[in-house]
């Protein structure tokens, strides 16, 4: 009895061990590469270490990204101890510019049908760069996925070209010329394909298991989410101008709380994404410098003057809030976003301060600050002192300028104590 207790012991381990290897990481990026995608496969790979993953399967469908944040991404895969299988998926996907960088650096490489790799040449965020720094860049980015290539015996003058020459193939071009690994249908189809293969990691040769594995999706936590959102430039330049907007209408009209609780939840949360983008601060001093000449419009008669500037210094400085040699072309901010945020800067300053303004600065109407240079009707002689009538009240009187009669139009002067000085209307 006790040998069979023994055996039943060592069964049920051996279906525990079994059970904990044979699972499948999986992870799906399907945008633009950003510090949150960087994050988000950093937690990935950690998830697979955690759970004695057989491999990590990220589901990858990108136009691109930052160089930086490619950089990190294809660093924890090169380092991982764990095997990533980098899958082009779902039909129609691509992996283009930042994304050929971190196809290339997987252990395998895989494509499903109607997909497509290439057009890594690094490109200006907005306008041109001159052609030292284009040359620098260019030769930069060429060196940097020759590394990679080399690292996983992969067509490196390939791979040089999608830098050099924007080179963009199909799944089976790419399958032929020995860019990826291979083409998988689906899922299951890739996991049925890589069981047995043998994989280099950091920690060694390791056989992958992965035929009929447990498959476990993990997404994207909310603060990645709410990042990756951040990430876009143009919510970041949204979030900048709705908070300036904010500020500025609750400074010219204190007290309405809410335009100043919203720009400065807006001012946070857009300091908060240039943080994770190359942010050039020229263009933001620009933008800053743009909204003070609308204001400057809206308090000196310039005859629309500061409001040209304005209008060319917020052009300018959106165009430039991005750096030109940061990234790949998919980080950028919108022509369109930027001429209707223009407009609307110019409508708001125009109407919503401007009104604001004037009813700061509008003579008041009641009171006894309402009284000056009211025209009103003597209801007594003034020699000098009597009662006129204003505003269909009746007050005391006198006359700067001798006797007044009863019934003459007269104008208020000075209010002295309740007593109002006046001279004839």
């Amino acid at each position: 009895m006790r040998y069979f207790a023994f055996l039943f012991l060592w069964l049920f381990l051996s279906v525990l061990r079994i059970n904990a290897q044979n699972k499948v990481i999986v992870i799906t990026l399907d945008g633009a590469i950003n510090p949150a995608a960087t994050d988000y496969i950093q937690y990935g790979i950690q998830q697979a270490v955690k759970t004695n993953a057989e491999c990590l399967v990220l589901q990858l469908n990108t136009p691109g990204g930052l160089l930086e944040s490619t950089r990190m991404i294809v660093s924890d895969i090169l380092r991982s101890p764990v095997p990533v299988v980098v899958y082009v998926y779902p039909p129609g996907s691509r992996a283009a510019s930042a994304g050929v960088f971190i196809t290339l650096s997987a252990n395998i490489a895989a494509m499903a049908p109607g997909t497509n790799i290439g057009a890594a040449h690094p490109v200006t965020l907005q306008g041109k760069m001159d052609s030292t720094m284009t040359e620098k860049v260019t030769n930069d980015a060429a060196a940097f996925i020759r590394a990679i290539s080399k690292q996983r015996n992969r067509n490196v003058k390939w791979a040089e070209e999608a830098v050099r020459q924007s080179v963009s193939i199909t799944e089976t071009e790419a399958l032929k010329l020995n860019v990826i690994n291979l083409i998988a249908s689906n899922m299951e189809d890739l996991l049925d394909k890589i069981d047995g293969k043998e994989i280099q990691t950091v920690s060694g040769t390791e056989t992958l298991h992965t035929k009929n594995a447990q498959v476990v999706y993990v997404d994207m936590s909310f603060q990645q989410k709410l990042l990756s959102i951040l990430s876009d430039p143009n919510i970041a330049y949204i979030l900048l101008m709705l908070g300036f907007y904010g500020l500025l209408f609750e400074l010219y009209n204190p007290g309405s709380i809410f335009p100043g609780v919203v720009g400065v939840i807006s001012l946070v949360l857009a300091f908060y994404s240039m943080h994770t983008l190359p942010i050039n601060y020229a263009g933001l001093a620009l933008i800053i410098f743009g909204i003070i000449l609308f204001i400057l419009e809206v308090k000196i008669v310039s005859h629309g003057l500061l409001t040209i500037g304005g209008v060319i210094c917020l052009v300018l400085g959106s165009l430039m809030l991005i750096k030109t040699n940061s990234g790949f072309e998919v980080l950028h901010i919108s022509w369109q976003i930027i001429a209707a945020v223009t407009i609307l800067t110019i409508l708001f300053f125009t109407f919503v301060i401007g009104i604001g303004i004037k009813a700061q600065t509008r003579k008041p109407k009641t009171g006894k600050e309402g009284l000056l240079n009211e025209i009103g009707v003597a209801i007594s002689d003034l020699d000098p002192s009597g009662q006129i009538k204003v505003h269909g009240e009746i007050w005391r009187a006198v006359s700067t300028e001798g006797k007044i009669l009863k019934g003459s139009k007269v104008i208020v002067t000075e209010i002295s104590n309740l007593l109002l000085k006046i001279k004839k209307a």
